[in-house]
């Protein structure tokens, strides 16, 4: 019976990920208000469909609201979605399975998931690169895992650039907090 169960749910979890996938042929667009301006996401769910899929679900309740880019490294990356204003971890579901050997690159502007040295470890927190990172390809990565990038930001290459070129220091235990609050007020689908 257990060997049933297990073998039910696997089934059903696969049948769910494959109908998501192909119902969403055409690429997701997300727009992530911030306090700096619009940033309009395009998902991939074709090559990351759980990651794509875990984002989203984030972005429909509502998650994002009041989070900020709570980690801003010039010519690196630029990640949120984790935290509020007061350096709080907001409440996340379990941890999806890391899709980094999905074909995408770490390349400038790509929108990655963020995650503890556990590889299957990503919850909410995503970050946009700054720059060509390479190292965190699966290929190239220290650990043999990488990074899954899910999508690409399609307009707000400049708020991207605004935020990275903030000043930034030490707050609440962490380095690379912005002196100023970067906030997503509103994250939704593009319908």
């Amino acid at each position: 019976m257990k060997s049933f169960i297990t073998s039910f749910a696997s089934t059903t979890l696969a049948v769910l990920v494959g109908s998501f996938s192909a119902a969403v042929a055409e690429p997701v667009l997300v727009d992530l208000t911030t306090s700096e301006g619009v940033i309009r996401l395009e998902l991939d769910a074709e090559k990351a469909p759980k990651t794509v899929a875990n984002f989203i679900s984030y972005v429909e309740s509502g998650h994002y609201e009041g989070t900020v880019f709570h980690r801003v490294i010039s010519g690196f990356m630029v990640q949120g979605g984790g935290m509020d204003v007061d350096m709080r971890e907001k409440r996340t579901v379990p941890p999806i399975v890391n899709e980094g050997g999905n074909g995408l690159k770490n390349l400038k502007y790509t929108v990655a998931m963020a995650r503890t040295s556990d590889p299957n470890s990503a919850t909410s927190q995503f970050f946009i690169n700054a720059a060509n990172n390479g190292f965190l390809d699966r290929a190239q990565s220290q650990d043999g895992y990488g990074y899954a990038v899910f999508g690409k930001v399609v307009s707000g290459n400049d708020v991207v650039d605004k935020i990275a070129a903030k000043k930034t220091g030490f707050k609440a235990s962490m380095d690379d907090v912005p002196l100023e609050a970067i906030t997503i007020t509103k994250a939704k689908i593009v319908e």
